[in-house]
């Protein structure tokens, strides 16, 4: 995610903040001060959001951990002013698998509560859970209460959120996958928009909330839709097959040439004894000629970590593979070496958009009597 530094790797998976988050942090701490507070009061509150974002991260890792048995990588972690994002490689093969994954995250807040319970209870001066004059203001006691708010909001089925996701993992144990992906993203964003309506009439924060949750269901159905048009589909079906290559040693001035001659805006390196180098993006040889070197050979800047697909092989890895790297494009070579098209992620864009409107049109056509 853009705007994103990794500040730790946590069992193997990458840690991010979004810089959005400091300002959250400024936010309260001002807050704080606007309400009449010292600095002490202030700090503590910003350590109260620190303490509560650390869950967030347990929250995630509960999910992350869960998926990895079943065989499901984790990309990262990234917090984000309204929570965190743990980005899968992929969704687990069976609904029970996904309602695991789901579920995991708000248990690992309710034991978080749970541990803070006892502390509670058994510290240096044991406190009373009933008694909310002896728990007000008591850092342990908010964060407890944090926490059982954090697993109970999270089961609110709004998809993308993980009751959204359990809703969308049970009705795939009745209907086709597609079908119930879109329908829990349409209760989704039904909520959303009761979030929406809440935020205007109590509480500003429920706006951003509904937002994301808005646009998250849309993408995710959207994503899941393309998902399924790339079933048993080829390379060969969606590729490029008209295009244009260069060589290593030949200047960034000569790529804008291209870019600027028709449509093609990302081009394979290839050598012509290596065979395919890498991928030149549009978005790196633009900051190329921003840097004023239009003489720098474009090997130099290629990106060499986008692999290679093959026309036999299924688009739906392939395109896994081209999110999971980044990469907007990708070569595809034959048996013999040589690059005989490109995959992009426009073109494979365009392609489903046809398949599915294909997949309409026969759904509509009438039978003959």
């Amino acid at each position: 995610m853009r705007w994103s530094w990794q500040v730790a790797v946590v069992a193997g998976i990458p840690v991010r903040v979004h810089a959005t988050f400091a300002l959250l942090l400024v936010w309260i701490f001002g807050a704080h001060l606007a309400a009449g507070e010292g600095i002490p009061q202030a700090a503590t509150g910003v350590g109260l959001i620190l303490a509560i974002f650390a869950c967030v991260v347990l929250h995630e890792l509960g999910h992350a951990l869960t998926a990895r048995r079943y065989g499901v990588r984790t990309r990262d972690i990234t917090l984000l002013p309204i929570g965190g994002v743990a980005r899968l490689e992929r969704i687990p093969e069976r609904p029970s698998q996904e309602v695991a994954v789901a579920l995991a995250g708000p248990a690992v807040n309710v034991v978080i509560a749970l541990g803070l319970a006892l502390a509670l209870v058994l510290g240096a001066a044991p406190l009373h859970l009933t008694d909310a004059a002896s728990l007000r203001g008591n850092f342990l006691a908010e964060l407890l209460a944090l926490n059982l708010f954090l697993a109970i909001f999270n089961l609110i089925p709004a998809f993308p959120m993980d009751g959204g996701r359990v809703l969308r993992a049970l009705l795939a144990t009745r209907i086709e996958y597609v079908r119930a992906t879109q329908i829990a993203a349409n209760v989704g964003q039904g909520i959303a928009l009761l979030f929406g309506l809440l935020g205007l009439l109590a509480n500003p924060m429920l706006l951003f909330i509904a937002l994301f949750v808005f646009i998250g269901a849309g993408q995710e159905a959207a994503a899941v839709r393309m998902r399924s048009a790339f079933d048993g589909i080829p390379v060969a079906r969606a590729m490029v097959r008209e295009f244009r290559t260069l060589g290593p040693e030949e200047p960034v001035a000569r790529a804008a040439e291209l870019l600027l001659e028709g449509s093609q805006q990302d081009f394979p390196i290839v050598d012509d004894r290596a065979g395919p180098l890498g991928i030149l993006t549009r978005s790196d040889l633009l900051t190329a000629l921003a840097s004023g070197d239009t003489a720098r050979v474009v090997g130099e800047v290629a990106r060499r970590d986008c692999g290679v697909a093959h026309p036999r092989e299924m688009l739906e890895g392939v395109f896994q593979r081209m999110e999971a790297s980044g990469c907007p494009a990708m070569p595809v070579v034959a048996e013999d070496g040589s690059v005989v098209g490109m995959v992009t992620l426009e073109n494979v864009g365009e392609f489903a958009m046809v398949q599915a409107a294909l997949g309409r049109g026969r759904a509509r056509r009438p039978r003959v009597a």
